[in-house]
């Protein structure tokens, strides 16, 4: 049998905390360039539809085009993670960014404009597998849940901050300006990385609680079919449908389904990302303050990631029965907040059982299993859309559905997350391999 046993941990100095946080808020940033230029076609939808002459069908297959080798890049470049430093991996990524954004700085075509979200959604599908797996590496593992949530919320602050910003550079110039705006930010991110960024000094810091066990190196096979990592897998799937919607339909919904103007559109997006921010950096408090006070990581990890997921899929189905106004602007900002809330207590879930040498390519295999939600959220809201006797219609039902998936398939797989049976049951196949 293979001796499966994790070699002994190099001792060495603990990392500087103001170091870990420095990379943490470089990784903030990242997220924050990441999914502003995710958001700046949602914010531009009306106007692309109008300048390609294109349907709601082709629309939403554009924003699914994005996702097509979203999956095959998080498997690909996941891997890379343990064997190329993130410090280097991260910077290629950014770079490849600003070169897909290029061709759209003047007229494109529709085909043009699909090949080059395709080719930058393969690049960006380990974004924030990446992230996450960076962060982690920064900070043991009680207190991996605040800096992991304070990265997420880059996801959030992007659009937050692109939704105003953006929009103003849409109406006054043409949203071709937006991805010029993009691709300036994104030099400027790659040259601050490469000279600030770091790999962490170790798998595992040292600063970890004395008396932590060492996680096992157990085979990926082993990993991928563990009870906490397909609950966490099912859990970020239903998120990232609400979260494709919210990026990809959400700017869309509110001017073209609910009649508000370009401006006060994006001004409402603005509320479901700062709640959104906020949250992340919320749960993930709450997740260290839960643990540090001898809370099973089955409920601070588990039943508080699942909870927000289907809390978000209840309000979700709430607004799709009501009609604009303020009470379902309450209820838009919860359904498309609170799941965003959940990923990086999630995320730490995975941290709680894998060991580092194998987390970068795990959490590349949970981005690209929930990516496939970013592949049909799109088509299936778009066919909504398209095919319904009025526009509204098809948005409420589109919307009810993912309320209805998020809110079953979330409280189904969070009892499926139970990190300290999985940390005991990955111990005991350690000791039937080195009998």
């Amino acid at each position: 049998m293979t001796d499966t046993r994790a070699q002994p941990k190099a001792v060495v100095a603990p990392p500087s905390l103001k170091r870990a946080w420095l990379i943490a808020m470089l990784l903030f940033t990242f997220l924050l360039l990441n999914f502003a230029d995710k958001a700046v076609l949602g914010f531009a939808g009306v106007h692309i539809q109008h300048d390609l002459g294109i349907t709601p069908q082709q629309f939403g297959l554009l924003q699914s085009a994005f996702f097509w080798l979203f999956a095959a890049g998080a498997i690909v470049l996941g891997a890379l993670s343990s064997r190329i430093g993130l410090r280097w991996l991260l910077a290629v990524l950014m770079l490849v960014w600003i070169v897909t954004m290029v061709p759209l700085l003047g007229p494109v075509s529709f085909g043009v404009m699909l090949a080059c979200r395709i080719v930058l959604g393969f690049a960006e599908g380990p974004a924030y597998a990446l992230a996450t797996h960076s962060v982690h590496s920064w900070f043991p593992p009680e207190k991996r849940a605040l800096p992991g949530g304070v990265v997420t919320a880059g996801a959030s602050v992007g659009p937050l901050l692109a939704a105003p910003v953006l929009t103003w550079v849409i109406v006054t110039w043409t949203w071709h300006a937006a991805f010029g705006v993009l691709i300036v930010l994104g030099g400027l991110w790659a040259v601050v990385w490469l000279v600030f960024g770091k790999d962490a000094p170790a798998h595992t810091p040292v600063g970890t609680a004395p008396g932590a066990a060492e996680l096992v190196d157990a085979p990926y096979r082993t990993l991928l079919t563990t009870g906490t990592v397909v609950g966490i897998a099912l859990l970020t799937f239903f998120s990232y449908w609400s979260t494709t919607l919210k990026v990809a339909w959400l700017p869309v919904y509110l001017s073209d389904g609910l009649g508000y103007d370009t401006v006060t559109a994006g001004r409402l997006i603005m509320l479901p990302y700062a709640f959104a921010a906020v949250g992340a950096i919320g749960a993930g408090w709450l997740s260290n303050w839960l643990t540090a006070r001898g809370v099973s990581r089955r409920v601070s990890r588990g039943y508080l990631a699942g909870g927000l997921i289907v809390a978000a899929g209840l309000s979700m189905f709430a607004f799709s029965l009501l009609s604009a106004g303020l009470p379902q602007m309450v209820f838009i900002t919860l359904a498309f907040s609170l799941n965003t809330a959940a990923y990086a207590v999630a995320f730490t879930a995975i941290a709680d059982v894998v060991h580092p040498r194998k987390r970068g390519p795990v959490l590349g295999f949970l981005v690209a299993f929930y990516s496939m939600a970013g592949v049909l959220a799109p088509l299936v809201l778009g066919h909504f859309v398209g095919t319904a006797a009025d526009k509204i219609t098809g948005y409420g039902h589109g919307f009810a559905l993912t309320g209805v998936l998020m809110a079953i398939g979330g409280a189904a797989a969070t009892f499926l997350v139970h990190p300290e049976r999985d940390e005991a049951k990955l111990n005991t196949h350690l000791q039937e391999n080195v009998q």
